[in-house]
């Protein structure tokens, strides 16, 4: 159970569907950074079933990112797996965090098997697994960012859901793929890499951290492989975009919102290499604002 989930009880005679969903809505407006610009443009029955997706997902990405030993963590994954599976089984659990994505479940067409891949993908952190080739780190992409992306299509509910999946789960590789980038130096500081190794080889680089903590590959070569990277992202944004045109005017001004910051983000990556080689590059609050506002603003045009 998360922190707030545990120094949140409930009031004798509260409802707890609605408790469960306070719930969520704390952990999302304090933990969500650039997924609650987005969430805020849906009306108030979807924007509740997606922060109990967040609040989960979140809940799960902890245990995988915690300080737990090996054994701690897969432990801590699997117990929430077991719930999740009970949660899909009918069985109910008085978390309220799993009382309120009970609730979006039944409202909406969640596919909640998509918390497997997650946790495959978080389970995949704890053990510290690296990427030969890119193929292998869009499977771990799908895992951790498809998997919302379909968690967050099924709550969106449009008209043609066979066609919306898979173009979501591509909308999740590229938002994924724009975070490996962003987060190179603090990954390689934990001692992760996720750049694909046969990647990493062709540009001659290695990620490693120089005295100064940046990365220490020559300029040149450092800059052709983000870029490289960063247009294989692109391409998935193309791709995952035509998403919007399957959806209603805000649940396509969410995602275009959401993707759309993260697209910003990926632009000046491109644009200039050099910034996340020594930080974790983010865009300020008021340029994410004005990306979620032109998003609504286009969808009523």
């Amino acid at each position: 159970m998360s922190v707030l989930a545990r120094t949140t009880p409930r009031a004798a005679g509260a409802d707890p569907v609605a408790h469960g969903y306070a719930v969520c809505e704390a952990i999302t407006r304090r933990e969500a950074r650039n997924f609650s610009y987005g969430i805020r443009l849906l009306p108030p029955a979807q924007r509740r079933a997606l922060s109990a997706v967040y609040a989960l997902a979140r809940r799960i990405d902890d245990i995988g990112d915690g300080d737990g030993s090996t054994a701690e963590r897969t432990a801590a994954l699997t117990a929430v797996r077991d719930q999740v599976h009970d949660l899909r089984e009918g069985r109910s659990d008085a978390d309220p965090v799993l009382v309120a994505l009970r609730d979006a479940a039944a409202r909406f067409p969640v596919p909640l098997d998509a918390f497997d891949d997650l946790l495959d993908g978080c389970q995949a952190d704890v053990d510290g697994r690296r990427y030969e080739t890119f193929d292998l780190l869009v499977g771990y992409c799908r895992q951790v960012a498809g998997s919302i992306g379909r968690l967050s299509a099924g709550i969106y509910h449009p008209a043609d859901l066979d066609r919306a999946f898979p173009l979501a789960d591509t909308l999740g590789v590229a938002l994924q793929l724009t975070n490996i980038l962003r987060d190179l130096r603090e990954d390689r500081a934990g001692g992760r890499v996720y750049l694909p190794a046969q990647d990493l080889q062709r540009f001659g680089c290695h990620l490693a951290l120089g005295p100064d903590g940046a990365i220490s590959d020559p300029p040149a070569a450092f800059a052709a492989l983000v870029r490289y990277e960063a247009a294989r992202a692109q391409r998935r944004y193309d791709e995952g975009l035509a998403l919007l045109a399957l959806l209603d005017r805000r649940s396509a001004a969410c995602t275009a919102a959401m993707a759309g910051i993260y697209r910003a983000l990926l632009s000046r990556i491109a644009a200039d290499p050099d910034l996340v080689r020594d930080r974790r590059l983010s865009l300020p609050g008021a340029a994410k604002a004005r990306v979620a506002a032109g998003a609504l603003l286009r969808r009523r045009t």
